[in-house]
């Protein structure tokens, strides 16, 4: 399946000189939807997973179904101040900011095994926080998996010492 015909292009959002990639066509499209997750589903099969961790907000979307085919603990990364019990945390560069993510400090635990999952891989700096804090936790990453990427941002490098899985991959500046 075509995915990339699927994901609109929005310009200048959240700020100018942004070029958008917005998911939220792609998930009107039933079978693009079920294809991403029954893809995962069988790359991870084999692979001893433990907990499905997502990211603030979209990750949630794709973490959440893939978490709940494979029958296994979805654990949310969120903004400050969104989950009620005790977190750790980690602040981050966005391509236009900063920001600071939690998980809970009992979400995860040595030995859990873990994929990291996002709708987007841009600079990398949201999901190198997140695995900060999964190591942070005992946990080892298996992989992190994006639906898009765009390369050059160069959000692989900041990831280089994990596997990094993406499915639609779009060059822009």
């Amino acid at each position: 399946m075509d995915l990339a015909s699927l994901i609109r292009n929005v310009p200048d959002f959240p700020v100018p000189g942004v070029q958008f990639k917005d998911i939220t066509t792609l998930l009107q499209h039933p079978a693009a939807f079920r294809d991403i997750i029954d893809g995962w589903k069988m790359r991870y099969a084999d692979k001893r997973i433990t907990a499905i961790v997502g990211a603030d907000a979209r990750g949630f979307i794709f973490g959440g179904a893939l978490a709940y085919t494979m029958g296994l603990p979805f654990v949310p990364a969120r903004k400050k101040g969104k989950l009620p019990a005790d977190t750790i945390c980690e602040e981050y560069q966005l391509e236009y900011g900063t920001a600071v993510l939690e998980i809970h400090q009992d979400a995860l635990k040595p030995g859990d095994r873990v994929v990291l999952i996002d709708d987007l891989l841009a600079t990398g700096g949201t999901m190198r926080a997140i695995a900060n804090m999964v190591e942070r936790l005992g946990a080892e990453i298996v992989e992190i998996a994006f639906v898009v990427e765009l390369p050059p941002l160069k959000g692989r490098e900041k990831l280089n010492k994990y596997p990094v899985h993406s499915l639609v991959e779009f060059m822009v500046e």
